[in-house]
């Protein structure tokens, strides 16, 4: 068998690049910052390789550390999984995830299965209540939200950028026509999210229509819900391209074919510290690779 590399020695270098930091690693290791070092010289040393470069207290990832984390973190990973698959005793891993409902919906759920067969023993608590974002950290050990963008002292990934469009009803639609005309949308109802409210402006702006003052605003907290209301001939949504395309609601339409590009993007978040907790990093594993 062939020797095995100081695995304590590997956490610690794992928790480094991942945090960012090594105060924040040697803090979340319960480590004094010197034994931290003291650590990471001696992965450096069983590897004979310069993983990080030192200036005072702070370290650099090299082009040597980078190479070496990208091939053995995923192996890490799996690893902690064969040995939670073998292991009876092992409590079930809980996630605490805020999700927003439409998301959920089209994008998270279809998928869900995929993760209960890789990671048996993850379970989720699904909450699509408000304010997700005030939230994480506190009651919630993720989110996946709708934002411009995310608080930097919170770790982010970006799931995807999408483009903003009017959607109506299909008859509204014909009604309307291909051209805008400020007359016609002047005299419509307007249904906004309340978590997309520059959306609106966006549109306005591409469409060189940056006046249109239309007949009322109505708010909606629930992206199933407005498109729901466009479908009924309620108002035309302001929502994303891929909500549209997955609803594969024959009842809605695109008005007029131009592109805008949206404000706002779905993000995963979590506290960096937490990205370390295993259920958290399962799950944000899983959903980066999914392409969700």
């Amino acid at each position: 068998m062939r020797r095995l590399p100081p695995l304590r020695a590997l956490e610690a270098f794992i928790r480094v690049v991942r945090l960012g930091s090594a105060r924040a690693a040697a803090h979340e290791l319960g480590l004094s910052p010197s034994a931290l070092s003291r650590r990471i010289s001696n992965l450096e040393t069983f590897t004979g390789r310069k993983l990080f470069s030192r200036s005072g207290q702070t370290m650099k990832l090299t082009d040597e550390g980078r190479q070496f984390y990208d091939a053995v973190a995923p192996h890490l990973e799996s690893l902690a999984a064969a040995v939670e698959s073998q292991s009876e005793n092992l409590q079930l891993l809980r996630l605490r995830l805020g999700v927003m409902p439409l998301f959920g919906t089209q994008r998270l759920f279809p998928r869900l299965g995929e993760l209960r067969a890789s990671h048996p023993r993850l379970h989720l608590d699904i909450d699509t209540g408000p304010h997700l974002i005030d939230r994480v950290g506190d009651t919630l050990d993720a989110a996946i939200t709708l934002t411009a963008k995310p608080d930097p002292s919170l770790y982010s990934v970006q799931l995807d950028q999408n483009t903003v469009h009017a959607i109506a009803n299909t008859q509204l639609a014909e009604e309307l026509g291909d051209t805008p005309d400020i007359a016609k949308l002047e005299k419509q109802t307007f249904l906004l999210h309340t978590d997309m409210p520059g959306s609106f402006d966006a549109w306005k702006e591409a469409l060189g229509i940056r006046n249109l003052q239309p007949a009322a605003i109505d708010h909606y907290d629930s992206g199933q819900l407005i498109l729901e209301a466009a479908a009924q001939g309620m108002g035309i949504a302001m929502m994303h391209d891929d909500h549209l395309a997955r609803n594969k609601d024959p009842r809605l339409a695109k008005l007029y074919d131009v592109k805008v590009e949206s404000p706002y993007s779905y993000w995963f978040i979590c506290r960096p510290a937490d990205l370390e907790a295993r259920p958290v990093r399962i799950f944000h594993d899983w959903l980066v690779n999914a392409g969700l």
